[in-house]
């Protein structure tokens, strides 16, 4: 089998043919001599992008302002987040066009597949997982995919399977920074080998029954080795990833924690890994699904599970106890952000150069509507410092927001899912 060369030089009209295919690689600004060669021009700024849902919903009440523009009045919870709010912009009266289902929702924020609480209902390929396959082979991680109290996340391959959630610090922080023996690499590089070995078996026998079926079948084995292909390529440059020394960290290993009601702690923590992985170039891009479902979080004044409290009917208590969460997961995302502005870089900050979008699959967890979602985007390079409202009665597609972000990637993509041009209102810094 032809062996990719990453190592030389990469042009615009390159064409890829190891493997047995020929692809045509798009203008990338995000090229970075990383594993290519760069042209003899400056060293671009990396682009990143760290996408975050939190599945239970946020009170509307609290967040969103009510005038638009960039005089919008604070809120309860965007007060929190006062000291960046001349580098995010906040969203009101958007959604995700047929998506329905209540929580089912959950599975869909960063695919925009439509009715995923109908029987027979198939996902499809997730923002992140996209974005991957045209730019992850920069980076040791094309992605990463996390998760708080669960293996669920919010990435989905191109056939619509999830791809399992890293929730245990100690697990990732190893994945990052600990570098394995060589005997360990080198055990390592022969189970790739054999995962290709057995990929051009499967590859083998799937061009013999091409030959056997009709051509409604034959569309769908073409969509099965378009992803063998891509999986074959990505086992190739992670041999050429397992040979290089991992980045090294001052940052001391975290400890996995056995209390469930800690999930605004372990929030912090991803977090924290999350911006060592993005500062470290290991990847440029993240997800990261935070469940809180029917755990009781570690949060003063409250004595309620997550789940039940958003079915508050409205009771004074239970709102009360909802909010004193939210407001701990918005304090965890100021000092995200904080942390991510703090971190210097030649292009600025770390935050400059990293999208991060925060958001939730429900307007009103209650009423297990999935319309009018409060969702934020900071950093990233876009002109901020505004709220951006569109009509609450025929919401605006926030996958018109995921093309803004694609786009901000390098990636020249003029759709994705439900989404048919940029974010109107949403312009470059």
């Amino acid at each position: 089998m032809t062996r990719l060369n990453l190592t030389a030089p990469l042009s615009r009209r390159t064409m890829l043919k190891g493997l047995g295919v020929a692809l045509a690689l798009p203008f990338l600004d995000a090229m970075t001599p990383a594993l290519f060669a760069a042209e003899p021009t400056a060293k671009p700024a990396p682009r990143r992008m760290l996408c975050i849902e939190t599945n239970q919903g946020i009170l509307p009440q609290h967040f969103f302002p009510t005038a638009a523009g960039a005089d919008y009045e604070t809120t309860p919870y965007l007060d929190i987040l006062k000291d960046h709010r001349a580098q995010m912009t906040v969203l009101s009266g958007v959604s995700l066009p047929e998506v329905d289902g209540g929580h089912h929702s959950e599975l869909c924020f960063l695919t925009g597949a439509g009715h995923p609480g109908r029987g027979g209902f198939r996902n499809s390929m997730s923002l992140d997982q996209f974005a991957a396959e045209r730019v992850g082979l920069l980076t040791r991680h094309p992605s990463l995919s996390l998760s708080i109290d669960t293996r669920n996340s919010l990435s989905f391959t191109g056939a619509g399977v999830m791809i399992p959630g890293e929730d245990k610090p100690s697990q990732l922080f190893k994945r990052l920074f600990v570098q394995g023996t060589p005997a360990e690499v080198e055990a390592q590089v022969a189970r790739l080998k054999e995962e290709r070995s057995i990929l051009d078996q499967v590859s083998d026998r799937s061009k013999q029954l091409q030959a056997k079926i009709g051509a409604a079948d034959r569309d769908k084995i073409d969509q099965y080795f378009t992803s063998l292909r891509e999986l074959e390529r990505r086992l190739v440059v992670s041999e050429e990833w397992e040979r290089k020394p991992k980045p090294k960290t001052d940052a001391k290993a975290p400890q996995d924690s056995n209390d469930r009601g800690a999930v605004i702690e372990r929030t912090r923590t991803m977090y924290e890994l999350a911006r060592l992985a993005l500062a470290s170039d290991s990847t440029r891009i993240i997800t990261l699904y935070i469940s809180q479902d029917f755990v009781r979080p570690n949060v003063q004044g409250v004595n309620e599970g997550t789940h039940q409290l958003t079915h508050h009917g409205n009771q004074p208590d239970k709102l009360a106890m909802l909010k004193l969460i939210e407001e701990a997961q918005f304090r965890e995302v100021a000092t995200l952000l904080k942390n991510l502005s703090d971190t210097k870089e030649p292009h600025g900050s770390l935050l400059d150069t990293t999208m991060v979008l925060y958001g939730t699959n429900m307007g009103s967890a209650n009423a297990h509507s999935n319309d009018n979602l409060p969702v934020l985007i900071a950093g990233g390079g876009f002109k901020h410092g505004s709220h951006l409202a569109f009509d609450k009665q025929k919401n605006y597609p926030l996958t018109n927001l995921y093309v803004s972000m694609l786009q901000r990637l390098g990636i020249e993509a003029d759709s994705f899912s439900s989404g048919t041009s940029t974010m109107r209102g949403l312009e470059l810094a």
